[in-house]
């Protein structure tokens, strides 16, 4: 047998175990080799740094790849890593700067909390519960857990930890109907319900004030520009495009990302039957049940108490091991959070230091440069809708409000926008594109991680619900605000 020979089943076996590993070298290569022409070819634009244009090349390149789906996002986002200390474009401590920090600890104490309510049956006692008023059809129970998301949201300054109160419940829900993750079944009812949740986010945190963290900044940023966004001018002025999305938005996805079971008739007789098997509440639900009401109430009343939300959570996670719901053991079979755990910090670690090194501020004055000598109306229209899409380059909600709000408030208002209508529809517009990624708000990355949705499914279903969303709130609520203000 000749070299050439033996080389070619080697050969096959390498790429077999590529496509295995969910990597497709042809789209990765194309999207690489178009990178590095543009790496060593192009001028930096005037106006950036070397360190801020190549660190953008990095992070396009790796969103690039994961939607073109030529390899998993944990693999992009650790080759991202890779390359950007390599190069020297970030130092090693800035890179790995992401993995200390308190937002991302968050997101995974606050997934494993919610394995210790699905472990010690609670989860599924109310997910049975819920069933019996509403599962007659998936799709109520997706508008049920919407409607519990919008009435809880006011009490939680972090869409984060709702998101983590939320996904036990959803879980139980998808695991109830016979709906498993990494698995065909998914499809039955878990996908469309991890991506209602998802969905239910990006509305309910437009919705109140306090419902996300970046809100109430954001209203302190208009004040500066004399602009006075209060808890009720809040309210009224989002009350009738948030409603309008809650009552339009999930039926949409419904349509777009139907589940495979959609009428189940015989589920609430089937809950209440389940629920008579279980009996009363064991000890280990009424811990659970204990823990899981303490850290909803430390968490809604954190901002007042002066107390960290992450800090909750592992006093929360300590409750839950200490009495044997969740065990060492257990925790060691956790690779998903893990996984998830990885991606998302070198995502938002690369997201932050691009605001860092002001290519997003700069970004945002060369719109702002492009549109400033136009009628208000299309400078409003280009504002918000390049506001939302540039949503694709940031992991962090807060961080992009940071960078752009005070730049696009003050193009806007030059331009002769309402003051108060820029305003609030900029920060409407940071709570409901929230879903355009599955690392546009660390509050995805909780259902992301599931297993139960894929990466290209959330970039699919997201970008779909981020429109309507914007269609909602831009012509909705734009004629409501210029109404009543």
């Amino acid at each position: 047998m000749s070299a050439n020979e033996e080389s070619t089943p080697h050969g096959d076996s390498f790429i077999d175990g590529l496509t295995h590993a969910g990597i497709k070298p042809l789209r990765g290569g194309l999207i690489v080799a178009v990178a590095l022409l543009v790496w060593f070819v192009a001028p930096v634009p005037d106006g950036l740094t070397l360190q801020a244009w190549r660190l953008f090349l990095i992070f396009i390149s790796t969103i690039a790849i994961v939607i073109a789906d030529a390899m998993p996002i944990f693999v992009a986002a650790i080759g991202a890593l890779a390359i950007s200390i390599l190069t020297a474009v970030l130092t090693p401590s800035q890179a790995f700067s992401g993995f200390s920090d308190g937002l991302i600890l968050l997101i995974v104490v606050a997934s494993l909390i919610a394995r210790g309510v699905i472990r010690s049956g609670l989860g599924t006692r109310i997910a049975y519960l819920i069933i019996t008023t509403l599962g007659k059809t998936t799709l109520g129970l997706g508008y049920s857990m919407v409607a519990t998301d919008l009435l809880i949201a006011p009490a939680f300054p972090s869409n984060t930890a709702r998101s983590g109160v939320l996904f036990p419940i959803v879980q139980s829900l998808a695991l109830g109907s016979g709906s498993l993750p990494d698995e065909a079944t998914r499809m039955r009812t878990g996908a469309f319900l991890i991506m209602m949740s998802m969905t239910g986010l990006s509305i309910s945190s437009a919705l109140w004030l306090t419902a996300m963290a970046a809100n109430p900044m954001g209203a302190a940023m208009a004040r500066e520009a004399g602009i006075e966004i209060t808890f009720g001018s809040w309210l009224l002025a989002s009350s009738v495009p948030s409603l309008t999305a809650f009552a339009i938005i999930p039926y949409i996805l419904y349509r777009v990302f139907t589940p495979e079971v959609v009428r189940t008739p015989d589920a609430p007789n089937m809950a209440r039957e389940r629920l008579v098997e279980m009996g009363p509440m064991s000890v280990q639900e009424w811990v659970m049940a204990m823990t899981f009401v303490g850290l909803v109430t430390l968490w809604s009343l954190s901002s007042y108490l002066g107390i960290d939300i992450t800090a909750v959570a592992f006093a929360g996670l300590l409750v839950v091991m200490a009495s044997g719901i969740f065990s060492v053991k257990d925790l060691k079979g956790e690779g998903g959070t893990l996984e998830v755990f990885v991606w998302f910090a070198i995502l938002y670690t690369l997201s932050r230091s691009l605001n860092e090194f002001g290519f997003m501020t700069y970004l945002g004055d060369q719109i702002s440069q492009l549109i400033a000598t136009f009628p208000w109306p299309i400078v409003y229209a280009v504002l918000l809708t390049s506001y939302v899409f540039l949503h694709y380059f940031f992991v962090s909600q807060t961080a992009q409000m940071l960078a752009l709000f005070p730049i696009y408030l003050a193009v806007g208002i030059a331009a002769g926008v309402p003051p108060m209508l820029m305003a609030l529809m900029l920060l409407f517009a940071t709570n409901f594109f929230s879903c355009i990624t599955p690392q546009g708000s660390s509050a995805n990355v909780i259902f992301v991680g599931s297993g139960y949705v894929t990466t290209g499914e959330v970039y699919r279903n997201g970008t779909i619900v981020t429109f309507a969303n914007l269609l909602v709130y831009g012509v909705v609520g734009t004629a409501w605000i210029l109404y009543v203000f």
